[in-house]
């Protein structure tokens, strides 16, 4: 599978009196760039040429995944209206235009234009239109992978904490309540290299899974096992992931998809030391198929071609019913 494409990144900034603001931004730019992989935009890599600026920055702000706004003390001025119209007319436009974009759609442009502290600046110096108070911004202490991790959650959408499986409710009166494992329900039918057993992923292991393990080549097509429900269960919850001593396993990733009742009602992707967590509402439903397929080309150790001739070692971890 190819990697998908780099979030595009713009930064907008004031270029302040002070010339360590500009060489500040220009190397927390380079370090989002050249470290972190963004596609970042900023204009002092763009003077190469005369532009119109302010057509730059429609461009720029509009196609950019995220907008990345640095906060100090002369962008909160310039942005709240408090300074004279001739000063720092780019930051004022730019400023502008965002303010626009949130009163078209606040709860989009609110995940999308983020307010960043940068070292030596204040949560005071973030403008007013973005909220500093009721809403996140990132302080950057550093330029370290750890201290703009909370900015690339923001900007993945995957939170550093993940959430865990819901447990079962024990305040349920109903004996029938208990959670059921999908390897003690009958299965209507099930590839040849699906096994029920026990599947370790990311550390953990889990005694009742679907397996899927070949000692040979795979062809990369779907594995499965289809389970017979009977419309009896409301909630399905599954850890589905690279096995722990899969033979390439940091090379190897899964796709894992479900279907119930035929339709397909979850599809995920899970690498090696990166588990996927499922939960889904099953109510009603008869047949339940957990499908797994390691994809016929990827990345390995041998290169693109050559994933295609390694085995699979992948699995739904204690797949459970309630």
């Amino acid at each position: 599978m190819s990697a998908p494409a780099a979030p595009r990144i713009f930064i907008s900034y004031a270029h302040d009196t002070a010339a360590e603001h500009y060489r500040q931004v220009g190397t927390f730019a380079t370090f989002l760039r050249a470290r972190i992989g963004l596609d970042v935009r900023l204009d002092q890599w763009d003077d190469a040429s005369r532009l119109d600026w302010s057509a730059w920055a429609i461009r720029n702000i509009l196609a950019a995944d995220f907008v990345l706004v640095v906060a100090s003390p002369n962008y909160k001025r310039r942005a709240d209206g408090e300074a004279p119209f001739d000063e720092g007319r780019g930051s004022q436009f730019e400023a502008r235009i965002m303010r626009d974009a949130l009163t078209r759609d606040l709860e989009r442009e609110t995940s999308r234009i983020l307010p960043v502290v940068l070292p030596g600046a204040s949560v005071e110096d973030i403008p007013s239109f973005l909220t500093p108070y009721s809403t996140t911004h990132f302080r950057i202490s550093e330029f370290t992978d750890d201290c703009v991790a909370g900015l690339l959650s923001a900007i993945t959408g995957r939170s550093q904490n993940e959430r865990p499986v819901r447990g079962i409710w024990r305040g349920a009166t109903d004996s029938a309540a208990g959670p059921v494992l999908a390897t003690e329900l009958p299965w209507r039918e099930k590839s040849a290299d699906i096994t029920a057993g026990t599947a370790r992923i990311d550390g953990i292991s889990y005694e009742h899974s679907v397996v899927f393990r070949t000692a040979g080549p795979t062809s990369g097509a779907w594995a499965f096992a289809e389970i017979d429900l009977g419309g009896s269960y409301a909630h399905f919850t599954a850890v589905a992931g690279v096995l722990d001593d899969a033979e390439d396993a940091a090379f190897q990733t899964g796709l894992f998809c479900v279907r119930l009742d035929g339709e397909i009602r979850h599809l995920d992707h899970s690498a090696f030391g990166s588990p996927r967590h499922t939960e889904l509402d099953v109510t009603g439903i008869r047949r339940l198929r957990l499908e797994i397929r390691r994809p016929a080309a990827g990345v390995s150790p041998a290169g693109p071609a050559a994933a295609a001739t390694r085995p699979a070692a992948l699995a739904w971890g204690n797949p459970t019913l309630r």
